[in-house]
């Protein structure tokens, strides 16, 4: 194991950027959750027992994907085996788990959360929630993997939530997304039952988010002479 503050250190200062705004906003309490991000075939993972809303980069670990720890002092999360299993069978770069407020009230009673807005779509879509199992076991990570298949995010029954990405920033917006949500299906589960966007729906939202290239600034377009 090396322990050189360089290794992956512009991912290690990423991820503690992402765990204090995801605190920011709530979404991490305490030490409670983990975030990590992929470089290759090192990961940058938040160390066990650090204070989320204070984490500095020497509190995020480098591990292997097997996970050997490469860099740092500090064990990595309890729930490492849940990220690397993702990393491995999804390919993909960034890992966001939270025992945030929303998700968590909707993971104790859901079996998944439908898609009630089409904001959902960029989550894939209905969110499974894994069935319980104790934290830090390769159950709940099996479970979990298996929840995320085709999908941005998953519910953790009684436990929270996790979301995963190309990008760290996109896994946190995954996150925070979730998070609205959940909240919105509260308010309206208050209200009644509420109306869930049936496959039909959600393809047309689909199609006009292809044809328009939905959530991308575009120019107003210059003015021709004869439109003056």
């Amino acid at each position: 194991m090396t322990d050189s503050s360089s290794a992956l250190g512009q991912e290690r200062a990423a991820v503690a950027g992402a765990c204090r705004r995801l605190a920011a906003e709530g979404l991490l309490i305490g030490t409670a959750g983990n975030v990590s991000v992929r470089a290759g075939d090192r990961v940058a993972v938040t160390a066990t027992g650090a204070v989320l809303a204070r984490i500095t980069p020497d509190q995020v670990t480098v591990v292997d994907l097997d996970g050997t720890v490469v860099a740092g002092t500090l064990r990595p999360t309890s729930e490492l085996e849940l990220h690397l299993g993702v990393y491995r069978r999804y390919g993909t770069a960034a890992v966001v788990h939270t025992h945030a407020p929303m998700a968590t009230a909707v993971s104790c009673v859901l079996d998944e959360l439908p898609c009630i807005h089409y904001q959902l779509l960029a989550l894939g879509g209905t969110v499974r929630v894994a069935p319980y199992a104790t934290f830090g076991t390769p159950e709940l990570a099996a479970s979990v993997l298996d929840a995320l298949h085709g999908r941005g995010a998953a519910l953790m029954a009684n436990h929270g939530a996790v979301t995963h990405a190309p990008t760290l920033d996109q896994a946190v917006e995954h996150a925070l997304l979730l998070e609205w949500a959940c909240g919105v299906y509260q308010c309206a589960a208050a209200m009644g039952r509420p109306r869930v966007l049936d496959e039909g729906q959600q393809l047309a939202v689909i199609e006009a988010a292809l044809a328009r290239d939905y959530g991308t600034t575009h120019p107003v377009p210059p003015v021709q002479e004869g439109n003056r």
